[in-house]
């Protein structure tokens, strides 16, 4: 065996068949659609109808809740922001927040705030600040043990204040 002597099994390509050209090939006036009627036309937009029946995505119990007041966060682990700070884009001397991660490429949009994780490297910037909706834990212990801070801020529907404890 060749590779010019390579081919495909017999009926394995069969040629596109042309509708709708003339009577005599067995495929032509209606081309093979039957008659008249909503489904001889193109544009078809009955898939899920039964004949007046409730349908059976109607019919089956439903489930859960889409809240829409919930809020959605950038995750960014903290070995994307160290990578930054690596290459220069973000400045560990400065408050990094949303605006900071967007301007430095980290994220493409700040949505409604910003959930720091720990990522699988290690967080080696000193003294950095971060202003966030959210931080884990084990991101939290990363930032605290090189010296750093992280304040929570409370998101708001249309508006960004920081949160301060009611013991303060």
């Amino acid at each position: 065996m060749r590779l010019n002597e390579l081919k495909d099994i017999a009926g394995a390509n069969t040629a596109r068949t042309r509708l709708g050209r003339g009577i005599g090939s067995g495929t032509g006036k209606t081309a093979g659609r039957g008659v008249k009627g909503q489904k001889s036309r193109s544009g078809v937009a009955i898939k899920g109808f039964e004949g007046g029946q409730m349908p059976l995505h109607m019919r089956m119990p439903k489930r859960g809740f889409n809240n829409p007041f919930a809020k959605k966060f950038n995750a960014v682990r903290l070995d994307r922001i160290q990578d930054a700070i690596d290459a220069g884009r973000l400045d560990a001397k400065g408050v990094i927040d949303a605006a900071a991660l967007v301007g430095a490429k980290v994220i493409r949009r700040a949505k409604d705030g910003v959930r720091l994780v720990n990522g699988s490297a290690e967080f080696k910037a000193k003294k950095v600040t971060f202003n966030v909706a959210h931080v884990s834990a084990g991101a939290l212990k990363a930032v605290e043990d090189n010296g750093g801070k992280v304040d929570i801020i409370v998101v708001k529907k249309f508006a960004v204040t920081k949160y301060v404890p009611s013991d303060a």
